[in-house]
């Protein structure tokens, strides 16, 4: 009887989990998408300039954003701010 309660807590906090993976999959789709269909013209654009950068100053904003990301889940993970 316990390991069927613990067997099916299991299973429903690994669809939970799934759940958030594809929302959160779904809200980063939401959110990148914006920017092209407000100003499709300025993103094109903004593009053309983002390819003619340097790899190495590619890389730096990449890491940029890497570590401000792995912030952000740190912050709404461990701390009481998002609560």
């Amino acid at each position: 009887m316990i390991k069927q309660a613990v067997e099916i807590a299991d299973a429903t906090c690994y669809y939970a989990a799934m759940k958030l993976l594809i929302s959160l999959i779904g809200m980063v789709l939401i959110f990148e998408s914006l920017p092209y269909i407000a100003f499709p013209d300025s993103m094109r654009q903004w593009l053309r300039q983002l390819s003619e950068m340097e790899s190495p100053i590619l890389r730096i904003f990449g890491f940029f954003a890497l570590g401000l990301g792995l912030l952000l889940c740190y912050l709404a993970q461990r701390t009481f701010w998002f609560s």
